[in-house]
């Protein structure tokens, strides 16, 4: 790769009132110490996609709707991706599914770290529900996950994320493997 990959670090929550932004926020600090990738922000409250409204399969990328035409420019150039998602119900958010059904072939050969937050479960659930979805959509999820427990009790009276011992250091962990992932899957993305 002759530049520095391109991580979007992805805050997956769109509910308002969410408390999961500071979480994104602060992985993409980590991120960009980690020194391996140029990141970008990407909000999907912000994207703020309606529900799936393209009347042409993503598969023929034929979109019709300028918020598709500008949500497939931003993953297309996106040479990995962190999600930092909720659990909702068991699963993961209706906005990130609706995210990834917008688009195909933008997704493929890229690797994606999974960063899940909740209660006592720490979104391990929504991880788990995710996989093969992005799976068929022909990403690579690196395996060292990190989920978050009690996330709550990490933000700050200021809504910063201040996240408990040892977890950076699992971050930078998951971010080593995505960038290991990101140039192994590199030929595969020239090929597109």
């Amino acid at each position: 790769m002759a530049a520095r990959p391109l991580l979007e670090v992805i805050i997956c929550s769109t509910r308002p009132g969410r408390r999961g932004a500071a979480v994104a926020q602060w992985v993409d600090a980590v991120a960009r110490e980690h020194g391996g990738f140029d990141v970008e922000l990407v909000d999907l409250a912000a994207v703020n996609l309606p529900v799936f409204d393209e009347p042409n399969h993503p598969m023929l990328a034929t979109y019709v709707h300028e918020h598709t035409k500008a949500w497939s420019a931003t993953v297309a150039r996106a040479d990995a991706f962190v999600f930092v998602m909720p659990e909702y119900n068991h699963s993961f958010n209706a906005a990130l599914k609706n995210a990834l059904d917008y688009l195909n072939r933008e997704w493929a050969y890229k690797a994606v770290g999974l960063v899940s937050y909740g209660g006592v479960a720490a979104g391990t659930r929504a991880a788990q529900a995710i996989k093969p979805v992005l799976g068929a959509l022909g990403t690579h999820v690196v395996v060292e996950s990190i989920n978050i427990p009690s996330f709550t009790t990490f933000i700050n009276d200021d809504e910063v994320f201040e996240p408990a011992p040892g977890l950076k250091e699992a971050t930078i962990a998951m971010l080593d493997s995505v960038a290991r992932w990101t140039s192994a899957l590199e030929s595969l993305r020239a090929k597109r």
